[in-house]
């Protein structure tokens, strides 16, 4: 990447290398559904916490050019403040220099699915699977590190899950699977084996299977060592019966309201209970983080019932 690119992203926010999708003023993306899609609102000491970081990546890119991790948390910190388009455009600056570095290639689709590209996202996907295929896995640094200081994913890890992800939305169940599948395999610990698991039994209850979805709630016990995953664990112990659904919400959840809700309305569109799963599809995007994962999953259900 020339000088005068890094230079463009850092002071006009890379204007020139956004996506091309018409937008209303100051929007991140339009909706399955149609709504005109903003930053979330963030507290205003959150965003000063942010804000500072944003600024250290940027300077961390001035002082190295050459340097790819730099650039890729200038795209991540530029994320977290709800500057989607930017980041991608980040992202793709990183490409067009270090083609071979996964990475870029991880974070940009992670942000097409944010901004509702699932299409995109599968592609970037495929291309980083490629590039990490017969590699050594390796941990990927949080950049909102949980309670314990932690990390609980890996690069592998992050690339199956969110192509897996990038299908599912697109209704892909059986490509869905077969990404989770292989995320299982290197899902290390007991945080990224409840996500993995959360999501194939999901898409296997999509495709019929409803005793293979059984059996892979199998390892799920309730005394497992969760740090940060606790939302999905609980939704899995619901699944197999082992704690009711109306116990599922705790008062931590005011964060994980579209993870639960969009756990409980599929629960429920498993069982055939249409009304039910419609009831908590539209709970799940009652809220405002719209680039939360369980949002976007019920938001792409919806716009999938009114086909």
């Amino acid at each position: 990447m020339r000088f005068g690119i890094i230079a463009a992203v850092l002071v006009v926010g890379c204007a020139s290398r956004q996506p091309s999708a018409v937008l209303p003023g100051g929007a991140e993306a339009i909706s399955l559904l149609g709504d005109t899609l903003r930053s979330p609102a963030l507290a205003d000491a959150t965003r000063a916490l942010y804000e500072s970081r944003l600024d250290s990546a940027r300077r961390a890119v001035q002082a190295n050019a050459s340097d790819p991790e730099a650039l890729i948390w200038l795209g991540r910190r530029t994320a977290y403040l709800g500057r989607y388009r930017e980041a991608i455009a980040i992202f793709s600056d990183g490409i067009a220099r270090w083609p071979g570095d996964a990475r870029f290639y991880r974070h940009r689709g992670h942000r097409y699915i944010t901004i509702r590209r699932f299409a995109d996202a599968a592609r970037d996907f495929e291309r980083a699977e490629r590039l990490v295929r017969g590699r050594v896995d390796e941990v990927e640094p949080d950049g909102l590190p949980n309670a314990r200081n932690i990390p609980t994913s890996t690069l592998q890890f992050n690339i199956y899950y969110h192509q897996a992800l990038a299908h599912y939305l697109r209704g892909e169940w059986s490509r869905a699977h077969d990404a989770w599948q292989r995320c299982l395999g290197v899902s290390l610990n007991h945080d990224a084996q409840v996500a993995t698991r959360y999501w194939l039994y999901l898409s296997l209850r999509r495709m019929g299977r409803q005793r293979d979805a059984e059996a892979i709630l199998g390892p799920v016990l309730a005394e497992l060592d969760i740090v940060e995953n606790r939302a999905y664990h609980r939704l899995l112990l619901a699944f197999k019966g082992e704690l009711p659904v109306d116990a599922l919400f705790t008062p931590d959840d005011a964060v994980d309201t579209a993870t639960v809700a969009y756990g409980i309305a599929a629960w429920h569109g498993a069982e055939g209970r249409r009304e039910e799963n419609l009831r908590w599809l539209r709970r799940a995007r009652s809220g405002s983080q719209w680039a939360a994962f369980g949002y976007i999953a019920a938001e792409a259900d919806l716009a999938r019932s009114q086909r």
